[in-house]
């Protein structure tokens, strides 16, 4: 992934700021009516695993992180952003149009 931040250490505040913003957005996502898992591997940068229940095939891991351009962003694990991390709304519903079911 290519976020320009380093690995942040469990318990720093920079590690809280990930997890807080894929928090803000795990309840607009379950509010969409996907489901959520945060994922904290040791060491690596968190990630939400977000899953359609409707489809479970469909599912893609988030991660947020800071861009060159020192905002939060929300990014996909191919590391293309989703939306800035102050845009909840429109990450949320970004992360719903691409893990939707199509007939």
């Amino acid at each position: 992934m290519t976020v320009e931040t380093q690995t942040p250490r469990e318990g720093t505040d920079s590690w809280h700021a990930y997890l807080t913003r894929l928090e803000d957005l795990a309840g607009e996502l379950t509010d969409l009516g996907l489901r959520t898992r945060m994922v904290v591997p040791p060491g690596r940068l968190p990630s939400l695993h977000v899953v359609n229940p409707a489809a479970t095939a469909l599912a893609e891991d988030v991660y947020a992180g800071v861009g060159r351009d020192g905002q939060w962003w929300f990014w996909w694990s191919w590391a293309e952003r989703i939306a800035a991390s102050e845009d909840l709304d429109g990450a949320a519903s970004q992360i719903r149009r691409v893990l939707a079911a199509r007939d």
